[in-house]
């Protein structure tokens, strides 16, 4: 494997492990421009942030949002993950060098990198940045059908698509009853108390799950135990968002004062949105949810 493929394989890698933000592919982008513009590859882990932060600005500009880069800079970043990938290698005390395989690629990673890391936000969320523009949540919101099949295609993605939409629907309906709904959790602290609160002491929990079994639904009944006093779950204010449950299972949940709200369910609750204005809300608030999530924490 030659020098160019070894660096386009270790970005590939880098951007398959990111989670809400993509950082490494970032600081390397900033180290090889660098190199390139100037022939620098030593540097010190004040100038490997600088160059992270100048790089994440450069890359706002690239992509017309913020969405999915731009995480908080770490020192163990260019000490221990960034020698696994093999783009640095430590020298000294917070002392750096780039790596020959990146400094022989230099040129090319300067455009295959931001094209790469566009390609890869574009797969991940798709239609999502494009919902920060109000005249394009108008535009969707108009369109009945084309607001129902992005809702259907996005919530399914991941389990963190599945949570905000289904927050977004829920919210928007249960408002319509004077009902306020809260998300009071991040997604990357999966399944642990409330992910949805009320004002009226209703709590739900989201699993991205296909329940079709006792087995497992006795094993999401005794995380709920956990999770909540046998008060909330007796006085059956407890309510499972799940992506598909069979009516067996519903059934048997219900006798142990559990509701669940099935995917098809929410799409139910998001057709009956006959008004413009609640679709563009339900859009709003995925927009602003992603936000939460997504947005960088670089300024």
């Amino acid at each position: 494997m030659g020098d160019k493929d070894t660096c386009r394989d270790s970005i590939e890698k880098m951007l398959k492990r990111s989670q809400t933000k993509i950082i490494f592919p970032l600081i390397t982008l900033g180290l090889v421009k660098e190199y390139y513009d100037k022939g620098k590859n030593s540097f010190s882990d004040i100038e490997i942030r600088k160059c992270y932060e100048e790089t994440v600005k450069y890359m706002v500009d690239y992509l017309h949002h913020d969405l999915h880069i731009g995480g908080k800079y770490y020192d163990a970043y260019p000490s221990r993950n960034l020698p696994k990938y093999g783009v640095l290698k430590v020298t000294g005390n917070k002392q750096y060098e780039l790596l020959p395989p990146y400094r022989t690629s230099a040129e090319m990673l300067i455009s295959w990198i931001p094209e790469k890391i566009k390609q890869h936000i574009n797969e991940r969320l798709g239609l999502i940045p494009n919902l920060g523009d109000q005249s394009y949540r108008a535009k969707l919101s108009t369109n009945k059908p084309q607001f129902l099949s992005a809702i259907k295609e996005y919530a399914n993605k991941n389990p963190t698509n599945f949570e905000i939409f289904s927050f977004a629907v829920i919210k928007v309906h249960l408002e319509k009853f004077a009902c306020k709904v809260y998300r009071d959790t991040r997604t990357s602290a999966h399944d642990r108390g409330v992910d949805l609160s009320t004002n009226f002491g209703v709590v739900y929990q989201i699993k991205k799950l296909k329940i079709y079994n006792k087995k497992l639904a006795d094993s999401i009944y005794a995380d709920l135990r956990i999770n909540f006093d046998s008060e909330r779950l007796n006085d059956g204010n407890v309510i499972l968002v799940i992506d598909d449950i069979s009516k067996e299972i519903k059934n048997y949940l219900i006798n142990m004062k559990v509701q669940s709200i099935s995917n098809n369910d929410i799409l139910r609750l998001a057709e009956q949105f006959e008004d413009i204005e609640d679709r563009e809300k339900v859009l709003r608030i995925v927009y602003e949810e992603f936000r939460r999530e997504y947005a960088s924490d670089v300024k």
